[in-house]
């Protein structure tokens, strides 16, 4: 299991720093060169360095001890290791997943396991996708159990006939049970959708289309954990037993 190394311009204003802080030439670089610095680093060697982002990476910068002169790439130590990563995944990749995390936490998800629950699991679905369903009969052990609380947000672009279908689950009187019940069917029952789709319920369907997007995620199941270090995890399509073990922790007896 990977660490969530995305870095999406959405979540950097609360990172990066005032622009009294940087000295001019290291802003002056980055904004010529695209890099958004973040802060100072106590770098070893005593030279004066930056971590920042570039598109969605991490860079670190370097300026020169007559502070004319930038130079920017990674910082390796005497054994060729590359030691610009653990700054990045310090300052820049976990404290942006944790932020991403909070985000999904102020969603309106269709959530299934007790609130009490150790484990909390974010999944975005579409209604046609395979291994959504796969993945949803995969961790129900776990949610009868109470180990895990699974959230699910609903996104709709693999069918022409996944708006619809989404639409009805969410606009049925009671959304959770539509879903379980549509899952344990196989896709074959689904909630009478009765007029049109209220304003409410497309804009919700774009919010999660919008976030899935800018998490990085571009097919489904996308699924989203805490671990036990509380760094945000990634899971793009059906996890393997070793992936699902990792994510809700022992299978219930």
């Amino acid at each position: 299991m990977r660490n969530l190394l995305l870095m999406t311009t959405w979540f950097i204003p609360a990172l990066a720093m005032a622009a009294s802080d940087i000295p001019p030439i290291v802003k002056q670089f980055g904004e010529q060169q695209g890099i958004h610095n973040i802060k100072e680093i106590d770098a070893p060697g005593g030279v004066k360095s930056w971590i920042g982002q570039y598109q969605d990476m991490g860079v670190t910068l370097f300026m020169t001890p007559d502070g004319k002169h930038i130079i920017s790439g990674y910082l390796y130590d005497d054994k060729g290791k590359n030691i610009s990563e653990a700054y990045f995944q310090k300052e820049i990749y976990i404290p942006l997943g944790r932020q991403m995390w909070d985000t999904l936490n102020k969603t309106q998800p269709l959530k299934e396991g007790a609130q009490t629950a150790s484990r909390k699991v974010y999944v975005f679905a579409d209604p046609f996708c395979p291994y959504c369903k796969k993945f949803w009969a995969e961790a129900q052990p776990w949610v009868k159990a109470g180990k895990v609380q699974l959230n699910t947000l609903l996104v709709a672009f693999l069918n022409p006939k996944s708006g619809p279908n989404a639409t009805a689950i969410l606009n049925a009187a009671d959304p959770v049970a539509a879903w379980k019940e549509y899952e344990l069917s196989g896709g074959k029952i689904l909630p009478e959708l009765k007029g049109t789709s209220s304003r409410e319920t497309f804009n919700l369907l774009q919010q999660h289309q919008k976030l899935m997007d800018e998490l990085g995620a571009n097919a489904t199941p996308a699924i989203y954990y805490m671990n036990d270090r509380n760094e945000l995890q990634q899971v793009v399509g059906m996890p393997d037993q070793k992936q699902l073990l990792e994510m809700f922790g022992p299978k219930p007896d």
